[in-house]
């Protein structure tokens, strides 16, 4: 099972505002609050016009667009904030019962995170979630959807099953980074999250993960799935199962 980190296992908004803080210190003293402003709305769900940003730090990048802020002006202000992961100034969250469910995962299953996120506060950050040691892999600095291609590719080399597609789930909240690459190689995906790409066709889906653990754990028995690979089937198979 492979889980994406910030907005998956890692939630709340506070890593996004510390960003934006970041981003308006190098605003002009006027343009700061109106930023922040919009920031806000937008954490809440008010978008100006057409704006779909993939998540907030996508936002943060969207809003700041007027006011000129360049690509190294943003590298620094993100490198700043993950300074501050998981402290006071960007705390977190984890999905309620997460580090429950893991702990009865982790005989099932291997369990890897992998994000586009930088090593830096990645540990801290999975201790204060209750998450640390929670996983037999941690790859920071990803690359995705690129370097998720590559980790996929060498669980599957290194698969030990018949079928290792069928054997491998990915979890995230944006479908083209955490999810599509699984797709394409026939694996089960997992979509959590307030938003849906048009084009996003995950085996599940949920607006929290802890909305998913029953159908999770379901996936994780072994004879299920040999059963299919996708997770609808499997249930089907044991509803006509139990009717009989």
């Amino acid at each position: 099972m492979v889980f994406d980190f910030d907005g998956t296992v890692s939630l709340g908004d506070g890593p996004v505002r510390c960003y934006a803080r970041f981003v308006a210190a190098g605003l002009e003293r006027g343009e700061r609050a109106s930023f922040l402003a919009d920031i806000e709305a937008g954490l809440s769900g008010v978008l100006p016009g057409d704006l779909d940003p993939l998540d907030g730090y996508d936002l943060v990048r969207l809003l700041s667009a007027p006011f000129a802020v360049t690509d190294a002006a943003h590298s620094a202000a993100y490198a700043s904030s993950r300074a501050e992961l998981a402290s006071a100034g960007a705390p977190v969250i984890a999905p309620f019962g997460l580090a429950g469910f893991l702990a009865r995962a982790r005989p099932h299953a291997r369990l890897v995170l992998a994000t586009n996120a930088p090593e830096t506060r990645i540990a801290e950050a999975l201790d204060v979630l209750g998450l640390a040691g929670a996983f037999d892999a941690v790859h920071t600095a990803v690359g995705k959807p690129a370097g998720l291609d590559v980790i996929l590719d060498e669980l599957l080399a290194d698969s030990m099953v018949e079928d290792p597609a069928a054997a491998l789930m990915s979890i995230g909240d944006i479908w083209t980074n955490d999810l599509d690459p699984a797709y394409r190689r026939g694996a089960t995906t997992a979509l959590v999250g307030p938003r849906a790409d048009a084009g996003a066709t995950p085996t599940l889906r949920a607006v929290s993960l802890e909305e998913l653990y029953p159908r999770l754990t379901a996936w994780l028995s072994p004879p299920l799935r040999r059963t299919s690979t996708v997770l609808s089937t499997v249930l089907s198979t044991v509803e006509k199962k139990v009717e009989k």
